[in-house]
């Protein structure tokens, strides 16, 4: 055998199986078929392994059938990030002439899609209040076909009632979909209140290190047939090295989540009795509006939440309190270790109780709370020296 033909094999090790912790890493294009008879089987798309790089190679099944199993669900799908989730289950589950209902509190990207892409393709969509409940009802037109959830919303932390909506939604053979990244699978069952579709940003809680860019999908057996198709057409798979991270943030991912509820908590209490901070935006807490329905809804909570001030400042005053922080990170997302600050006034269709307001979103990540707490009143005393704006 030739030099250049020889370098072209893989050597046989002669090793027996190699079995460690973690599954094994598989990264590639093209995967061999052991006979003719498994190649024309693939092309009749009745073989039962793996055919090609992008048909979920095994550690990205190994993930989703964790996920799966985590969440209840029928199935579920990975995608190479949060919103390409949320786009491709629009995208799976709507068609022209469809009429959309979103809530206002929804991240911003969500809703961005449904109006500037489907809505190019003849699909509607209207926003409801970001805490909807039955009175959802009165938004509903006859071509509605899919209600899109996110409980709490993001930067406000409204909650819906879950219940009453997909009540409402099931009776009328509409679709229900919620975002679930803030609460997790182990603090919002999503398909016990009768949810059809829940879904991730994986980037988030489920791999909890920043370190990867994820979203999933997962569906009761009624539409899972759907959303399989729709994800074999497209072929929008993850990233083998994100799965097997990911794979490695869920083994700690109830630990940590416990972590992230009771350091969030006490911060929040701490904030709740500072002078300068007007509301907490933590369901939590009792003083949250929607305390009663994350009380009967959710077993937990996440460390991600929002503080107003009892004055509006200039941007270079707040500037003062967040870059004096050392243990928060300034960036967008959450979800990590590491404990992160934004600040901004969110874009709202329909008002609610803090349009207009610049909201300060904190995640609480895996520190002492007792230093973010020390972090966090220093900061707020070199606000204290600024003057507010009338």
């Amino acid at each position: 055998m030739k030099a250049r033909t020889r370098i072209m094999q893989t050597p046989d090790l002669g090793l027996p199986p190699t079995r460690t912790v973690n599954p094994e890493l598989h990264r590639g294009s093209t995967v061999y078929f052991d006979s003719y008879a498994d190649l024309r089987s693939a092309g009749l798309g009745e073989y039962g392994g793996v055919t090609y790089g992008t048909d979920r190679l095994p550690q990205q099944r190994i993930l989703e059938k964790a996920i799966g199993e985590l969440e209840g669900a029928a199935l579920t799908r990975v995608f190479p990030s949060g919103i390409s989730a949320i786009s491709e289950t629009l995208l799976a589950f709507v068609q022209g002439g469809d009429h959309l209902l979103v809530c206002d509190n929804v991240y911003g990207p969500t809703l961005r899609f449904c109006r500037e892409v489907l809505g190019k393709f003849g699909v509607q969509t209207d926003t409801v209040p970001g805490n909807a409940g039955a009175d959802i009802a009165g938004y509903l037109r006859p071509n509605t076909r899919l209600i899109f959830l996110e409980s709490p919303g993001s930067n406000t932390f409204e909650i819906q009632d879950i219940p009453a909506i997909t009540g409402i939604a099931r009776e009328r053979g509409i679709l229900t979909v919620l975002d679930n990244t803030w609460a997790t699978p182990l603090f919002l069952d999503p398909f016990a209140l009768g949810v059809d579709i829940s879904i991730h940003s994986v980037t988030k809680y489920l791999s909890g290190h920043s370190d990867v860019l994820m979203g999933s999908v997962s569906t009761t057996a009624e539409h899972a047939q759907t959303l399989d198709k729709a994800y074999a057409c497209r072929e929008i798979y993850g990233s083998p090295d994100d799965c097997m991270l990911t794979l490695r943030g869920l083994k700690t991912l109830h630990v940590r989540m416990r972590e992230h509820f009771a350091s969030a908590l006490k911060v929040a209490q701490c904030l709740q009795d500072h002078p300068l901070v007007g509301d907490v935006l933590y369901p939590p807490l009792p003083s949250h509006p929607e305390h009663h329905l994350w009380k009967r809804d959710f077993s937990g909570a996440s460390g991600l939440f929002g503080i107003t001030l009892r004055h509006e400042y200039a941007p270079e005053a707040l500037g003062a309190f967040l870059d004096s922080l050392g243990l928060f990170g300034m960036g967008f997302s959450w979800g990590g270790y590491k404990s992160l600050i934004t600040a901004g006034v969110p874009a709202r269709n329909l008002g609610g109780r803090h349009h207009g307001q610049t909201i300060i979103r904190l995640h609480i990540g895996l520190e002492d709370p007792e230093d973010l707490m020390v972090d966090l009143r220093h900061g707020l005393s070199l606000l204290e020296k600024q003057t507010p704006l009338e």
